[in-house]
């Protein structure tokens, strides 16, 4: 297995486990992390669509099949993590970069709009490919365009009407890898009107959320019309268990690794959550977490 004149990290049936909040999961096939985007431009090409790609981010609402990855898992890490000022009342942020640190970033820059992503773990990358939201806002409020990579290593803006943005959701194909994204900054407001925001979503966190434990964040998407977390809590399904997986006393929408839990256990508690619901109210629940690998 030969990848000509790349410089990042590359390892074989590399264990995936450590690097998802929930820590679950087998191992990738082949792992890389590239040095920067010519390193991942040259990987893609150097590929040449022999292998299936996978990109995760931060690990942060990911469940990954205990049976591992098949194919390539791709990282992105420090090198696309930048945040600066871009033309046109933009801030480019790399893909890799943390909601919160650009949550950060904007309060440093009297920026608002953006006060809603300290409370939203994980990276930009990973927001603009589920349309994260929370607080009332969500990605497609703020995102103008985005930089992608397809298979072939070949460099594409889109911009937000080509983004397809829906709830959770966007409509660009999976293959595509999101490299930067550019934001809308044009809302300037008191540093300390956005600190005090900030500070709220966070107080709300930490008080309704289980933040201290292994988890992945909200489980299920809300249904329309509904809370998943009143319809699993209607259900009596708070504190449920299957193996070393539990849901949250806390906020019964948050799947906890309670002790030493497979992915299996995960997902085996996340169906039975789902039949529980659809018995108890007649509403289906639809996975937010994203479950990969193979079955």
């Amino acid at each position: 297995m030969s990848f000509q004149g790349i410089r990042g990290v590359f390892k074989q049936n590399y264990n995936l486990k450590h690097l998802t909040w929930l820590k679950v999961g087998g191992s990738a096939d082949i792992f890389f992390k590239p040095e920067d985007i010519e390193d991942l431009k040259t990987f893609l090409k150097e590929n040449n669509n022999r292998f299936p790609v996978t990109v995760i981010g931060a690990g942060s609402n990911l469940i990954i099949r205990d049976k591992g990855i098949e194919g390539v898992v791709i990282k992105l890490g420090r090198n696309f993590t930048d945040i600066q000022f871009a033309d046109n009342n933009l801030i480019a942020a790399g893909a890799g970069c943390l909601n919160s640190s650009l949550a950060k970033f904007c309060l440093v820059n009297a920026i608002a709009g953006f006060e809603f992503l300290i409370g939203i773990p994980g990276t930009v990358g990973g927001g603009v490919a589920m349309n994260a939201g929370s607080y009332g806002c969500e990605f497609k409020d703020i995102v103008a365009s985005v930089e992608v990579l397809d298979k072939e290593g070949n460099l594409v803006i889109l911009d937000i009407d080509q983004i397809g943005f829906s709830y959770r959701a966007n409509s660009l194909p999976k293959d595509l890898i999101f490299t930067r994204v550019f934001f809308k900054a044009k809302n300037k407001e008191d540093i300390n009107k956005i600190k005090q925001k900030m500070d709220e979503i966070s107080a709300i966190r930490s008080s309704s959320q289980p933040v201290s434990e292994k988890t992945g964040g909200s489980t299920f998407a809300n249904p329309e019309g509904f809370k998943a977390w009143e319809l699993i809590d209607k259900a009596g399904l708070r504190k449920t268990r299957v193996g070393g997986a539990c849901m949250s006393e806390m906020h019964c929408n948050f799947m906890i690794n309670a002790n030493n839990a497979t992915a299996t256990d995960m997902e085996n508690l996340g169906e039975l959550v789902r039949q529980k619901v659809k018995e108890n109210s007649g509403v289906e629940l639809q996975w937010e977490i994203k479950r990969i690998g193979r079955e």
